[in-house]
């Protein structure tokens, strides 16, 4: 087994199935990335291509299209809403969600719809550390630091 050494903020709410996390902010929208886990899993990212502004998107629906060394995969949302801006940056810069997958490296911005029936297929807070250990288990991996929430590799 391979061991990681992880981290995923507190503050986020994370579709494990899918590696996906979002930042609900205090204008109802939700910031939505891939976890560290779900690129640990993947490889390396050469192209990332969100859903066009304006575009309507239920929970674990396609909100990008990344490119990864023998792939194409598509990423999924954490949270159903209507994509209100993308990470523009992305596009000369995709390994940005490989250096900081929780900042710089966001993919879109969505308005959200019904963040309360979305809630019910997310983890957050105490239940992540744990469900992070079982998918990356489910993977062949460990985690270094044995999942406690708000650790990093830069730490």
């Amino acid at each position: 087994m391979t061991a990681l050494k992880l981290s995923y903020p507190p503050d986020l709410y994370f579709l494990m199935e899918h590696q996906v996390w979002a930042r609900v902010e205090g204008d109802g929208t939700a910031t939505v990335g891939i976890t560290e886990l779900g690129i640990a899993l993947s490889g390396e990212i050469y192209m990332c291509r969100p859903k066009r502004v304006g575009t309507a998107i239920e929970q674990a629906a396609t909100v990008a299209v990344v490119e990864l060394s023998k792939s194409i995969v598509a990423v999924k949302t954490p949270v159903s809403g209507t994509v209100v801006a993308v990470n523009f940056a992305l596009e000369d810069r995709p390994f940005l969600v490989h250096q900081d997958p929780y900042g710089d490296g966001w993919i879109a911005r969505l308005q959200l719809v019904d963040f309360s029936a979305d809630v019910a297929a997310l983890a957050h807070g105490d239940a992540v550390a744990p469900a992070m250990a079982r998918h990356a288990r489910l993977y062949g991996h460990v985690l270094e630091d044995g999942g406690d929430p708000g650790t990093s590799a830069a730490s």
